[in-house]
């Protein structure tokens, strides 16, 4: 290996983020949206993350669970294969109205997306088993539980899911009984305990879990 320095120059890492991190026009307008609508779009690294995923993963079918205002779903399709789809669910029928102008003004045909309004424990059982190579969720934190199972059945070998605001088991233990942070540390510790499942800890805010293939 060769030499390197022992530190590196101030503000170097930031310097750096912001030239892979800079969202365009369309991106930009939708997080305005996401804003308007009190829906907490997901941050430029946390996009980057999903757009890598999708790329790494030659993601052709992908579920994400909590549309939004087309933020983390517009990600997703700039890493996705050029003839994949994007299945989003979301139970508000103003954010996907938002999602659907976000993903046009990005120059995405409708074929590209599949958007279903609803609530999504209902829609997912309708979804086909194995069929799908990521499922990203930003939703309802007590349902995360249920939508980890769901997107272990969605997943084929190989594949994998992204829980965004998962924080480490210390953080959500210091929120005592509420609910919320009960049902993350449950998720938390079923992804390092289930032998059907890889995590990868490290990330501040996505949790990512791999499906083994058994």
């Amino acid at each position: 290996m060769g030499p390197r320095p022992a530190t590196a120059p101030a503000g170097a890492a930031t310097g750096l983020a912001h030239h892979y991190l800079d969202e365009d026009q369309p991106l930009r307008d939708a997080r305005v949206r996401g804003v308007d609508f009190g829906c907490e779009p997901i941050e430029p690294t946390d996009g980057a993350t999903l757009r890598f995923l999708a790329t790494t993963l030659r993601a052709r079918t992908v579920v994400e669970i909590g549309t939004g205002s087309g933020v983390s779903g517009l990600w997703l399709l700039r890493g996705m294969a050029p003839d994949g789809v994007l299945t989003s669910i979301d139970l508000e029928s103003e954010y996907q109205r938002a999602a659907r102008a976000c993903f046009r003004a990005a120059g995405y045909p409708s074929s590209r997306f599949r958007l279903i309004n609803g609530h999504a424990l209902d829609v997912l059982p309708r979804l086909a088993d194995g069929g799908y190579d990521l499922v990203f969720v930003d939703a309802v934190p007590m349902e995360y539980p249920r939508y980890l199972e769901a997107a272990i059945r969605l997943l084929r070998p190989g594949g994998v899911v992204a829980l965004c605001g998962v924080l480490g088991d210390e953080e959500l233990e210091s929120y005592g009984n509420n609910r919320d942070a009960r049902a993350l540390l449950q998720v938390s510790r079923t992804c390092r305990e289930d032998e059907r499942l890889v995590p990868l800890p490290g990330l501040d805010s996505v949790l990512l879990v791999a499906a083994k293939a058994l």
